[in-house]
């Protein structure tokens, strides 16, 4: 029985991003080739060309995954967490320690940036911002954090968050880098608190 046309798109798009992520996470975005990954597909560069356009919107679709897994497991950090406070906290730095993951660090922290541009303007960048401003303002509310607009206070963590990451993601030693970047992130966040534990 022949499948139905949304489900062997769907497979296809599944067999170029699978093949794509591999190809990009270990051998880079330059280095890999479109030729290679639609091979190892069992596609065409015709199909490449279909459903992303090209190498970039391929790299971008990535971008996407590896973004939405990244949120998914940041909300199982927060969910955690013993307080709101340590919740966001959790959240924040859990983002910036996954720099040191060789697929997020090539992908998401030096190839994304390299190619797609800035991060800040990234289509998921909107949702990560509304999602630290919520959290500000209900922080804001519950008296736990000084009087702070939430979407500027949102802005500024996201930008900081994005940074360290690339700054981890791009040194010659992203462990020592790390320990850095999150001490300070950390003491960067403590400075938003009205009352210290």
């Amino acid at each position: 029985m022949r499948k139905p046309r949304s489900e062997m798109i769907a497979e296809t798009r599944a067999k170029l991003l699978t093949a794509a992520r591999k190809a990009f996470g270990s051998v880079g975005y330059a280095e890999a080739s479109m030729d290679d990954f639609t091979a190892a597909a069992g596609l065409t560069r015709g199909a490449l060309y279909h459903h992303f356009g090209d190498k970039k919107g391929l790299l971008q679709a990535v971008v996407s995954e590896i973004d939405a897994e990244m949120t998914a497991r940041l909300c199982q950090i927060s969910s955690r967490a013993p307080s709101r406070w340590q919740a966001f906290v959790d959240e924040n730095v859990g983002y910036v320690e996954m720099a040191l993951e060789p697929e997020i660090q090539r992908i998401m922290f030096r190839d994304g940036p390299a190619v797609l541009g800035e991060p800040s303007g990234w289509p998921s960048a909107n949702g990560c911002i509304a999602t630290i401003t919520e959290s500000l303002r209900c922080l804001r509310e519950d008296g736990i954090i000084v009087d702070i607009d939430p979407e500027a206070g949102a802005r500024l963590i996201n930008a900081a968050s994005s940074c360290a990451a690339q700054w981890i993601a791009n040194s010659d030693d992203p462990e020592t880098t790390s320990k850095r970047a999150v001490g300070a992130f950390r003491t960067f966040l403590e400075g938003l608190r009205i009352e210290k534990e």
